[in-house]
């Protein structure tokens, strides 16, 4: 059995709430050493790296086929999936590059609506002899029990509620850009495993696209191309820092504010 002191606890709050200060502290200056790193050149650009080996890579696992050999064509000199009579250049081992053409132009519209109303009424009473409504016959000692009290108006409620809501969401985005990729894993059943980043830089501002997914080597065309929409477990992701980006987002302080603040 344990027992918490006052002072205690409110060490205790208080040792948490220095820890949460000193924590958004040092993201702060983070951000701070960062952007006075920048200051008169502009975010820089990050160094190419190998997707696999950074911190937090997994790699892929999906539910395989069972292995089946390929069939044999006896005096045959094509190959069974090749798209010319000569090798194939599309892209198919670890580090083959292809290109990827990102369409994305969603539209969508959702209503609703509800309507929902209720009225109730309830009257109980209890009359004096010789009235249509008794008690077990108990109405005259009941009235000399509480004198002031109208037995005939004992209860009476009523009730009415009404609700109606209505929403409308449009919500509407377009993305249609191409960009190059990298085969970063062939799977047991021969799908690829795509990774692509870009980052382009405008004055004082970085965009950055990237892009990882799962593709089928039938799905890349004589080009070496491939449309974001055959892409399965697609994470497309376009963004940017900088000025621009670090003025249109609300502060740090305003930003843990709008999620602790209940009302």
């Amino acid at each position: 059995m344990s027992i918490t002191t006052p002072s205690r606890t409110f060490g205790g709050k208080a040792f948490r709430t220095l820890a949460l200060v000193v924590a958004l502290s040092e993201l702060s200056a983070c951000n701070f050493l960062t952007r006075m790193s920048e200051v008169g050149s502009g975010p820089q650009t990050s160094p190419i790296s190998n997707p696999t080996q950074k911190s937090g890579y997994q790699p892929v696992s999906m539910p395989m086929p069972q292995p089946s050999a390929p069939p044999q064509n006896a005096n045959s000199l094509w190959r069974p999936g090749a798209r010319a009579f000569f090798k194939d250049q599309r892209a198919k081992d670890v580090g083959d590059i292809l290109t990827v053409a990102v369409s994305i132009n969603d539209n969508a519209t959702l209503t609703t609506g509800l309507t929902n109303s209720r009225s109730g009424s309830e009257v109980a009473g209890a009359g004096t002899t010789g009235s249509p409504i008794s008690v077990l016959g108990f109405e005259q000692q009941l009235q000399k029990l509480l004198p002031n009290i109208n037995l005939a108006n004992l209860a009476d409620l009523s009730s009415t509620s009404a609700v109606a809501n209505s929403g409308n969401t449009t919500r509407t985005e377009s993305i249609t850009m191409k960009m190059a990729a990298v085969i970063t894993q062939v799977l047991p059943n021969g799908n690829l495993v795509i990774s692509g980043r870009q980052e382009f830089r405008v004055n004082y501002e970085m965009r950055e696209l990237s892009i990882q997914g799962i593709i089928r080597p039938e799905d890349i065309s004589s080009s070496n191309s491939i449309s974001s929409e055959k892409i399965a477990e697609a994470r497309v992701y376009y963004g940017g820092r900088g000025m621009v980006s670090d003025l249109t987002q609300p502060r740090y302080g305003q930003q843990i504010f709008d999620i602790i603040f209940p009302f």
